[in-house]
């Protein structure tokens, strides 16, 4: 079964070569792959023994982040290796000082697996949440180096519980440990025979807690927001800005901050709110930051701390390409507004089930609910509190699983 696993991950292979001629992400994700070996065996002498922790992309970096900077803390003498599928969770890491080496993964061939693994010769290995690349499994147990899943989420529609989905949880049976985000995901790994699971949550709380006391203010926010109440609008995509555009006209107190998922996209938010004044936050001056209704975030890594100034959040992908990460903002203690399609998201059908959170498919739905919030504020500040709670109830994921692989770090 290997065999034809790794004849599938070919014909993958084979398939974002030939993407890589017209598409850029395919381009850099074969480019980023290139001289991966001789890049490796430059930085790595055999002595290093680093903890390896692999992340599809920056999602899941961040999840992964608490857990890195707590084995930093404990253990300072230790080498951390973060490796990326992805091209932007690579290309975003580059400036982040936290881990010591930041590589693309190899393909998940058996002979790049056992390479990768010789070269690097890690102590252990941490994968966040999704990635089972099934080589690099196989190679890590036949080594007898343990590896872990962290923040890891199971659903019963997913292959493994299938009939024909037997020979890949015999490969998660391999795992040293898996540090779940619920019951469900625990319930049914030990229904397939894996008992070394233990629901830990989402280390995202961690992170966006840490983010959150952070206070360093962001002058161009707030040159723009002065008196007004304001929605901040994350990471969105083309239907997200649409209905956020339409809801304007309908809110005349309010200012708006959108904050498009890809940069390069900012040019077609821009045209999206041409009604109203708008502007650019890498070129606004001061007087354009305070006259204009609608900022455009054009750079990263900032939407994090934006939240902070929101009246409302609103969270962009859940009525497309999936939703992004609303602890960010709900960690503000602020409801929460997104598309319709969250119920793949643990977090957003938690907070939504209770209150904090809201779905809405129409600028109609958006609008009512921040006209009642208004007309309610008794009604806005138990909602505030009720995302407050949320994210204290959730912290300290990284303690618990840390006090658990703690055995194996060296």
């Amino acid at each position: 079964m290997l065999l034809l696993y790794t004849v599938g991950i070919f014909f993958y292979r084979c398939g974002i070569a030939i993407a890589s001629l017209f598409n850029l992400k395919a381009r850099k994700w074969q480019k980023g792959r290139k001289h991966i070996f001789e890049l490796l065996e430059q930085n790595f002498d055999g002595t290093e023994h680093p903890v390896w922790v692999h992340c599809a992309s920056l999602g899941e970096y961040e999840q992964g982040k608490p857990l890195i900077e707590k084995i930093k803390k404990e253990r300072p003498h230790i080498k951390v290796l973060v490796t990326f599928f992805s091209p932007s969770g690579f290309e975003a890491c580059q400036k982040d000082s936290l881990p010591d080496y930041i590589f693309y993964l190899p393909f998940d061939f058996r002979h790049n697996a056992k390479r990768f693994i010789r070269i690097v010769k890690p102590q252990m290995a941490i994968f966040v949440k999704y990635e089972f690349w099934f080589n690099y499994i196989y190679e890590l147990n036949k080594q007898q180096i343990p590896f872990y899943y962290i923040s890891a989420i199971f659903r019963p529609n997913q292959y493994f519980f299938r009939n024909t989905g037997r020979w890949f949880c015999r490969q998660l049976q391999k795992a040293s440990y898996f540090f779940v985000q619920n019951e469900e995901s625990q319930r049914l790994l030990q229904n397939v025979g894996i008992t070394q699971v233990e629901i830990c949550g989402d280390t995202r709380f961690d992170r966006v807690a840490a983010v959150a006391r952070q206070t360093e203010p962001v002058e161009a926010v707030m040159q723009f927001q002065q008196q007004s109440k304001l929605i901040v609008a994350g990471s969105t995509w083309p239907p997200d800005e649409k209905l956020l555009a339409e809801i304007m006209p309908h809110l005349p107190d309010y200012k708006i901050i959108v904050a498009p998922h890809e940069i390069k996209r900012s040019d077609d938010a821009v045209k999206t709110f041409a009604a109203f004044k708008t502007c650019r936050m890498t070129s606004a001056s001061p007087e354009e930051l305070a006259m204009s209704r609608v900022l455009i975030v054009d750079t990263i890594g900032l939407l994090k701390k934006i939240y902070r100034y929101g009246t409302f959040a609103y969270v962009g992908g859940a009525f497309k390409t999936g939703l992004h990460n609303i602890l960010e903002a709900a960690v503000y203690g602020i409801p929460v507004f997104f598309g319709p399609n969250y119920q793949h998201f643990n977090e957003a059908v938690l907070l939504t089930k209770c209150q904090g959170a809201f779905p809405v498919t129409t600028a109609d739905q958006m609008r009512d609910k921040i006209v009642f919030f208004t007309q309610h504020p008794e009604e806005y500040q138990r909602t505030c509190h009720i995302c407050q709670d949320y994210i204290q109830s959730n912290l300290g994921s990284c303690d618990r699983i840390f006090n658990i692989i703690q055995k194996h770090i060296v």
